[in-house]
C-alpha cells in the first residue's frame, strides 16, 4: 500500500472544474483508488474551505452543484479529514441558506459541539436554527 499523501486544492479543483481532461482523469483514478482504500489521502480543513471558496468565487458554480461534488469525496474510505461530519453537514445548510460556508461551518461546529449562542455581529446567524446571536 502506498504512503498517506496530503492532497492540495488544485488537485480537488481540477476533478470538479474538468477544464483539463488529463487532469480530470488522472484525479479521478486516484479518487477511486482511495474509494477502494488502495491509497489513503489526508485534506486539511483549508484545502476543503478554499476550494468551495474557489469553486463559487471563480468557477461561478451553483451551491447545490459545490454539494453534490463534494459529498462524495468527503466520504471516500482513504480521505482523512478533522471534523469530517461537520463538512458535510455545513454543505447540507450552505446549499439550503444564503449564507457563506465559513458562517454554515462554525454553526455546524457550534451544535456539534453542544453550543446554542454565539457571540457576532452577523446577522446570518439569526436565520439558523437552534443558534441563538448574542451581541457583546
Amino acid at each position: 500500500m502506498n504512503p498517506m499523501r496530503f492532497v492540495d486544492t488544485n488537485i480537488l479543483l481540477r476533478y470538479c472544474v474538468a477544464d483539463d481532461a488529463s487532469k480530470s482523469t488522472a484525479v479521478l483514478e486516484l479518487l477511486e483508488r482511495v474509494e477502494r482504500n488502495e491509497e489513503k489521502i489526508l485534506v486539511s480543513p483549508l484545502v476543503i474551505f478554499e476550494t468551495i471558496f474557489t469553486l463559487q468565487s471563480f468557477y461561478r458554480v451553483p451551491r447545490k452543484r459545490i454539494r453534490e461534488l463534494l459529498l462524495p469525496i468527503l466520504s471516500l474510505r482513504g480521505l482523512r479529514l478533522s471534523h469530517q461530519t461537520v463538512f458535510a453537514s455545513a454543505l447540507e445548510l450552505f446549499t439550503r441558506r444564503s449564507i457563506s460556508f465559513a458562517d454554515a461551518f462554525n454553526a455546524c461546529f457550534m451544535k456539534e459541539h453542544g453550543l446554542k449562542e454565539i457571540y457576532s455581529y452577523d446577522s446570518d446567524f439569526d436565520t439558523i436554527e437552534g443558534i441563538e446571536r448574542v451581541v457583546p
